[in-house]
C-alpha cells in the first residue's frame, strides 16, 4: 500500500443535498424534533410571538420555533452564552438539521438571538415554559402534588472590582484611597489598602455598594465560599417525576422566607394555566417541601393560606412564646407533626435528591451556573427556555433511556457493544460485523396527545 499524501483540494461545485443531511442527522435531536412536531409547538410559536414582530418594516425574523430550540440547545449542549449557542450550531449540520436550516441558509447570528430576546416579553418567555409543562402532563409525567422549594446562587456577569457607592457613584478603591488619607496615609500602597479594607465592618453591604453594569446584581456569597456579585434562582420541583413547574430569579441577598411566596405564586399561575389548557388539576398542589431556611412563622401561614400543606424542617430555635399568636402557634405545631412522621422524613430525603439534581442537570452540566446576561428579566428570560428543555429531557428519558445527546451516545453505545459480545462470543467477528451495518437501533414509536 502506497503512503498517502495530503493535498489541496477544489470544492465540489455540486454536492447531492441528501449525501450532506445524511451525514448530518443525530438520533438524540431527530427524536426530540419528533416530540416538538407532533405537538404543533412551531405553530405554538409563531402564534405567541406574532405580536413582537412587525409585517411591514425591518428585515425578514429568524422563525420563532428556531429561536426556541436553539435556546434549548444551550440546555443539551451544555452552552452557557448565545454567542456559544450560535457558533455551535453553526458548526453542526446536526443541529442545523435539528433546527430545519438547510445547508445554503446561514444560521442566526448571536445578535440576532438577543435582539429577539430582548424585545419579546418575560410572559411569552414563561409561556414556553408552561407549553413544555402541558406536554409533561400528557405523557402522564406531571404530577405537581408534592412540591419541594430551594434556591442556588447564578454568578452574575459583573465583578466585584467594579461596583461604586449607590449615592454618589465612587469606585472601591477610591473609597479605600480617600480612607487612608483620612488616616494620616499620604501615598497608599496597595498593601495599605488591604490592610485597611480588612477589618472594616460592613465593607460588602449592599445597602452602600452596586454593580454600575447590573444593578440587579447583588453581593453575596457564593457555594464555594467565595464573595461574588450573583443572582438567586429558586425552583419548584414535582417531587415525583424530577419536573420543574415554576422558576423565578430574584435578589441574591433576600432570605428564603422572603422569596418563597414569590415562587408558590408563580406556581398557582402555572396550574391556573394548565387548567384552561384542558389539563386536570384537581390533584396538583397538596404539599409543600423545604429546608429550614423557610421556615418562620409567616412563611407557614402563607403556605395554609394556599391550602396546601407544609413540610418544611423546623430550626432549633429553643422554647417560644405564642401568647396573642394562637394561629401560628398551630400552624407551627402542625407542621412539625408532619414532619416528624415517617412520611414527613421520606418526602425531606425525596426533596434533597429531586431538587438538587434539577441544579446540577441546569446549572452545572446545563452551563448556567455563571450568567453571560444583564438583568434579571433577561436572565430569567434565558432560565425559563432552559428549563424548558431540562423538563423535555424527562420525556425523552422515559420514551427512550436518555435525557441529552451525550447520555444517549453512551446508551446507543452500551446497546451495540452487548449486540457485538453477544454475536462474537463464538468468534464469528463477520456475523458481528454485518449485523452492526445492516441493523440500525430500533425506533422506539412515540405517540402523544395532540
Amino acid at each position: 500500500m502506497a503512503l498517502g499524501e495530503r493535498k489541496a483540494r477544489q470544492g465540489e461545485l455540486w454536492v447531492p443535498m441528501a449525501v450532506m443531511t445524511g451525514h448530518g442527522t443525530h438520533p438524540f435531536y431527530r427524536r426530540l424534533n419528533h416530540i416538538l412536531e407532533q405537538n404543533r409547538f412551531d405553530a405554538f410559536m409563531e402564534k405567541l410571538f406574532a405580536p413582537f414582530y412587525s409585517d411591514r418594516t425591518g428585515r425578514p425574523g429568524i422563525a420563532p420555533g428556531v429561536y426556541g430550540r436553539m435556546l434549548m440547545i444551550g440546555y443539551f449542549e451544555g452552552l452557557d452564552s448565545e454567542r456559544g449557542i450560535a457558533w455551535r450550531c453553526a458548526d453542526s449540520m446536526a443541529l442545523r438539521e435539528f433546527l430545519g436550516l438547510g445547508m445554503t441558509t446561514g444560521t442566526p447570528d448571536h445578535s440576532t438571538i438577543s435582539g429577539i430576546r430582548r424585545k419579546v416579553s418575560v410572559e411569552a418567555h414563561q409561556a414556553i415554559f408552561r407549553w413544555v409543562l402541558k406536554v409533561l402532563s400528557q405523557t402522564k409525567l406531571l404530577k405537581g402534588q408534592r412540591l419541594g422549594l430551594d434556591a442556588t446562587t447564578l454568578e452574575a456577569n459583573a465583578a466585584m472590582r467594579s461596583i461604586v457607592r449607590r449615592d454618589i457613584g465612587e469606585s472601591y478603591q477610591a473609597f479605600l484611597t480617600e480612607l487612608a488619607h483620612s488616616s494620616g496615609i499620604e501615598t497608599p500602597t496597595r498593601e495599605d489598602l488591604a490592610r485597611i479594607d480588612r477589618n472594616r465592618p460592613r465593607k460588602g453591604s449592599n445597602d452602600d455598594w452596586k454593580s454600575p453594569t447590573d444593578e440587579d446584581a447583588r453581593i453575596t456569597k457564593m457555594k464555594d465560599g467565595r464573595t461574588h456579585l450573583a443572582h438567586k434562582a429558586e425552583h419548584a420541583v414535582d417531587l415525583d417525576s424530577g419536573a420543574v413547574v415554576a422558576v423565578t430569579v430574584q435578589p441574591a441577598n433576600a432570605g428564603d422566607t422572603q422569596t418563597m411566596m414569590a415562587t408558590l405564586c408563580d406556581t398557582v399561575e402555572t396550574v391556573r394555566t394548565l387548567e384552561q389548557k384542558g389539563v386536570n388539576t384537581d390533584a396538583m398542589l397538596q404539599a409543600v417541601v423545604a429546608d429550614k431556611g423557610y421556615h418562620s412563622n409567616e412563611s407557614l401561614l402563607q403556605v395554609q393560606e394556599l391550602t396546601m400543606q407544609s413540610y418544611i424542617a423546623e430550626p432549633d430555635r429553643g422554647r417560644r412564646c405564642w401568647k396573642g399568636n394562637r394561629e401560628a402557634q398551630d400552624a407551627v405545631y402542625a407542621n412539625r407533626r408532619r414532619c416528624r412522621s415517617a412520611r414527613g422524613g421520606r418526602l425531606r430525603r425525596l426533596r434533597a435528591e429531586r431538587v438538587e439534581r434539577s441544579f446540577a442537570h441546569v446549572y452545572d452540566t446545563g452551563g448556567m451556573r455563571r450568567v453571560h446576561l444583564r438583568g434579571r428579566d433577561n436572565i430569567l428570560k434565558r432560565v425559563l427556555v432552559h428549563i424548558a428543555g431540562f423538563n423535555l429531557s424527562l420525556i425523552l428519558r422515559k420514551l427512550y433511556g436518555a435525557g441529552t445527546p451525550r447520555r444517549f451516545r453512551d446508551a446507543y453505545a452500551a446497546a451495540w457493544s452487548w449486540l457485538l459480545h453477544r454475536f462474537t462470543h463464538g468468534n464469528d467477528v463477520h456475523t458481528a460485523f454485518t449485523l452492526h451495518q445492516i441493523v440500525p437501533l430500533p425506533e422506539i414509536p412515540v405517540r402523544m396527545v395532540a
